[in-house]
């Protein structure tokens, strides 16, 4: 027994008042000594092995308590150092054991249970982003992963290690982000070629990957590199087909097109296809509109195309006919020789005894139609000259017929207008030896390009200009021997004015006879020179246009503008000598131009 302490005074109390009461029992019954020592040696042992027994167990309650506060400190350093919480220090120094055990333990068990709560807060933010970081590794991936338990005794679960989980998880995120817009510009694209091509989007898409077609695209759509590698190759067998039906399209249009210039088809036929006609001004990437490239459309233009190839193998007579009609107008116009192994009698005759395909006929003719175009292409420049000639010499053609006018001066309506023209012709007709020379120049030249004549309407261009130079030199030669008579007249009329002082009455007949000799009288009474077309040589045959010329040479007179020049040309005769030839020629008997 401890001595002093209360306990130990009321236990001694005890024992001793029991003691006493033994002994009086022991006296009562006359117990010897020797009994007696006995019993007190027994109750002493008994009393030693309860002390005994007592201190083995508070000896092992202290072990156990020095465990539990051993575990307890060793349990705080780990979790310390697990979650790295350096803020968190030991309340109590390891080396001082002055406090009891149950108040170390005390003051330890509160700090391992708070850093116990932070543990469990720090794994399930740990879990939630290694969740996130393996959910999105596996949409990357294509491949779904579980994250493995974290072990709790080895896993870092400090705040740097949380900090570097949260970057991984923000930089897979970004990725993310950018692969789904990826994704969704991939699926875009191909939902407007799939309704440009007139393809089912939902099929297409949903072969690429299932996800890809739902409803809430954000969050169920696959980003994978498998997926995005299939809505690429979709994206290039897209294109590939969009690329063969458009050039489809275009051969088709192009036939249809032909088909049409050829059929004469009507602007109501055309209508039915004017989405076609519309496509194909396009270029292939301004292509947007729904069903523009589908299969329908190719099957209706096609259709529309076997049709009327029909039609054309049932009109190919006719259409033959047709063409060759244009290559003549064409040929007509721009003054060259047709083929003449496509005449339309010939061609005609061919087709009825089945000699030749008409389709091949009709070949034929569409390439000399295209030749012809050609020549006339290259001919345009000397053609625009001969027409600004043409035109000159019809103006030379009104002038002359504008001098011979006798009230060309009046002051009726519209006088002023014919006066400005007469300035204009006379400016153009000064120009007409420079034209021609001009031109000779430019049909040599194109003549030694194309190594070939210039041929207008079957005869060369250059010997009609030649001839017209020489006519018109003789025109010049011509007019210059009148000027020298009218002078000699004009002489002669003022002798004898003076001799006799009067002017002789006019007689009409010698203007008839005047006719006789090469001359021709107006209704104003005025003597002109009557041309005579016996041969090129001749003193008063009139120049030669290659209009007037091809009249001579074929069949095509009826439809040309008729241009023949004055076989005089009065346009460099001063106005004071344009008189009355009858005046002059009536004056006397004995005129020479009588005899």
């Amino acid at each position: 027994m401890l001595a002093g302490s209360p306990s130990s005074v009321r236990t001694a109390t005890n024992c001793n008042t029991l003691l006493r009461e033994l002994q009086q029992i022991w006296m009562d019954i006359g117990e010897n000594e020797a009994e007696k020592d006995r019993i007190l040696m027994e109750l002493e042992r008994e009393c030693l092995e309860v002390y005994k027994r007592k201190v083995d167990e508070a000896a092992t309650a202290k072990a156990r308590l020095h465990q539990s506060v051993a575990a307890k400190e060793a349990e705080l350093a780990t979790l310390i150092a697990t979650i790295g919480d350096l803020n968190t220090h030991f309340p109590i120094n390891m080396e001082n054991k002055s406090s009891s055990l149950k108040a170390q333990l005390a003051m330890v068990t509160p700090l391992v249970e708070d850093l116990k709560v932070k543990k469990e807060e720090r794994i399930k933010q740990f879990a939630d982003i290694k969740s996130q970081i393996e959910k999105i590794n596996g949409e990357i991936s294509g491949f779904s992963q579980f994250a493995d338990s974290l072990n709790l005794e080895e896993q870092d679960l400090s705040l740097r290690k949380l900090g570097e989980y949260q970057s991984h998880l923000r930089t897979l995120q970004k990725e993310k982000s950018e692969r789904l817009h990826k994704v969704l510009a991939h699926v875009n694209e191909v939902h407007s070629m799939c309704s440009v091509l007139g393809l089912d989007f939902g099929k297409t898409i949903s072969e690429v990957h299932p996800s890809l077609h739902g409803t809430s695209l954000e969050q169920t759509t696959n980003i994978s590199d498998g997926t995005l590698e299939g809505l690429e190759n979709a994206i290039l067998k897209l294109k590939t087909e969009k690329k063969v039906r458009f050039q489809k399209l275009k051969d088709i249009a192009a036939s249809l097109f032909e088909l049409w210039q050829i059929m004469d088809s009507t602007k109501e036929e055309k209508s039915y296809f004017s989405k076609i006609t519309s496509v194909i001004r396009l270029s292939e990437a301004e292509i947007v509109e729904p069903a523009a490239l589908s299969l329908g459309i190719i099957q209706q233009a096609s259709q529309e195309v076997e049709r009327l190839s029909k039609l054309k193998a049932s009109r190919m007579k006719e259409l033959v006919m047709k063409r060759r009609s244009e290559l003549e107008a064409l040929c007509h116009k721009t003054h060259v020789e047709p083929d003449p192994s496509t005449a339309i009698d010939k061609s005609n005759a061919m087709i009825d005894s089945g000699l030749v395909d008409p389709s091949e006929l009709l070949a034929n003719i569409e390439a000399q139609i295209s030749k012809v175009k050609a020549e006339a292409l290259s001919r345009k420049e000397i053609m625009d000259r001969i027409e600004r000639w043409l035109s000159a010499c019809e103006e030379e053609n009104w002038l002359e017929d504008y001098n011979l006018d006798q009230n060309r001066y009046s002051a009726g309506r519209g006088a002023h207008l014919s006066l400005k023209r007469a300035e204009r012709a006379r400016i153009a007709v000064n120009k007409i030896p420079t034209m021609v020379d001009n031109l000779i120049s430019k049909t040599l030249v194109w003549e030694a390009d194309k190594k070939q004549s210039f041929l207008y309407d079957r005869v060369r261009l250059v010997t009609i200009l030649e001839e017209y130079k020489l006519t018109r030199l003789q025109k010049e030669e011509e007019k210059k021997r009148f000027r020298d008579l009218k002078k000699l007249q004009d002489l002669q009329l003022t002798e004898r004015e003076s001799i006799y002082g009067s002017k002789p009455s006019p007689r009409r007949a010698s203007s008839f006879r005047m006719s006789s000799n090469g001359y021709r009288g107006n209704r104003n009474g005025l003597m002109t020179p009557q041309p005579r077309r016996n041969s090129v040589a001749s003193p008063t045959t009139e120049p030669m246009t290659p209009r007037s010329y091809s009249g001579r040479q074929n069949g095509y007179s009826k439809q040309m503008r008729r241009l023949t020049t004055a076989p005089l040309n009065f346009v460099a005769i001063p106005k004071e000598d344009t008189i009355s030839f009858s005046s002059v020629y009536d004056s006397e008997p004995g005129s020479p131009l009588q005899s």
